[in-house]
């Protein structure tokens, strides 16, 4: 399996990119939209963007190019979903590489922009995906008993004074980054009823990943962080942390998880054997082992398993728009060269990032 890699730094050229890809179904006499970029159209209203009813538009791929969120080291998924791919290139016919992206809005931008035609994109980010490049979520992981879920979890230390949601008032706490449904958007939507307001109760530093925020918690850079339960889970697993070490003072109901997506320009046949391959297929043990226990894609609807998820962004008037897009897309590229710069000087904090300002809609 061939890896390909999207720096940061092409990023800031796809932003530009984003609105000069040709548009699937930008005609003037679309019938209905919803809340999907002029590009495309939703004249079935399932929420989703149509497929181009020019037939000159659809794509039909030699290649198939695939990625997965970089809600942790992207390097892991690109050696996890390896016999995947294999079976996907046997399963089309056509050969199927990983694209290894490094940012959430440089993964949407690789689908808008074409170079993407299947993905599996994190919570939040999977609405502006869906909103912004055309994707069509039709699968999320999980095992003999249903698709996986996740709650959000308040962590601190196992050791910590820190008993309820009020004790971290005055507190550092660590937010993942400001699309993050379950690291940011969740918890500015319910944390304000429980008593605890982002911001005003306590200080909000961005760590820019779920990991990271363990981590940081791990480190006693953070006093807690509301990180995805599955990320934590993981990472115990792993053994990168101890499980005994944290306490959990607080959790949610369930969210989806990430949702995998088809470019919805692909030819519409070559689009459903991507989808009955996805369904068909059941992860090796190592496979199984390394993304949670799941051992295979369950069928999901934007409209349906993302509905809580859209709840939440309503709640705290974050939309996925364009425009929350292109600010979290820059925020995005100055963690990265803040990250380079702290790389430089190994002295400097390394779970440090300045507060952001209104958030906008990432697990």
């Amino acid at each position: 399996m061939k890896t390909l890699f999207l720096a940061g730094t092409a990023l800031a050229l796809g932003l530009g990119a984003m609105a000069t890809k040709p548009a699937a179904a930008q005609a003037a006499d679309c019938a209905f939209r919803g809340a999907l970029d002029e590009a495309y159209c939703d004249a079935n209203r399932d929420m989703v963007a149509d497929a181009p009813t020019d037939a000159s538009k659809l794509r039909d791929p030699s290649t198939i190019v695939f990625t997965y969120t970089p809600v942790e080291d992207p390097a892991l998924y690109a050696s996890q979903f390896k016999p995947f791919l294999d079976y996907l290139s046997q399963c089309t016919g056509k050969r199927a590489v990983y694209f290894q992206v490094t940012s959430n809005a440089a993964q949407v931008e690789a689908m808008r922009s074409g170079r993407l035609h299947v993905a599996g994109f994190s919570t939040g980010p999977t609405a502006f995906a869906v909103n912004l490049a055309g994707a069509v979520p039709f699968a999320v992981k999980g095992n003999a008993d249903g698709f996986e879920s996740y709650k959000v979890v308040m962590l601190v230390k196992a050791d910590s004074p820190y008993k309820t949601l009020a004790d971290l008032k005055g507190k550092r706490v660590a937010h993942t980054s400001a699309t993050s449904n379950s690291g940011n958007l969740a918890p500015r939507a319910f944390f304000p009823g429980l008593g605890l307001k982002p911001e005003e109760d306590y200080q909000v530093v961005y760590s820019g990943g779920h990991d990271r925020s363990v981590m940081g918690v791990n480190a006693g850079d953070y006093d807690a962080a509301p990180v995805a339960s599955d990320v934590w889970t993981r990472m115990a697993a792993r053994g990168q942390v101890k499980r005994e070490n944290f306490r959990v003072i607080w959790e949610s109901e369930p969210f989806p998880t990430s949702g995998f997506a088809v470019a919805s320009d692909l030819k519409p046949e070559l689009s459903q054997k991507i989808r009955q391959c996805f369904l068909d297929y059941r992860f090796p043990e190592q496979m199984a082992k390394d993304l949670g226990g799941n051992d295979r894609f369950w069928p999901a609807t934007y409209a349906e398993q993302w509905a809580p998820v859209r709840a939440v962004a309503d709640a705290v008037n974050a939309p996925y728009n364009r425009a929350a897009f292109d600010a979290e897309s820059r925020r995005e590229l100055e963690a990265e060269a803040r990250k380079k710069a702290q790389a430089q000087q190994p002295a400097a904090p390394t779970h440090v990032a300045p507060t952001g300002a209104t958030p906008a809609p990432a697990r």
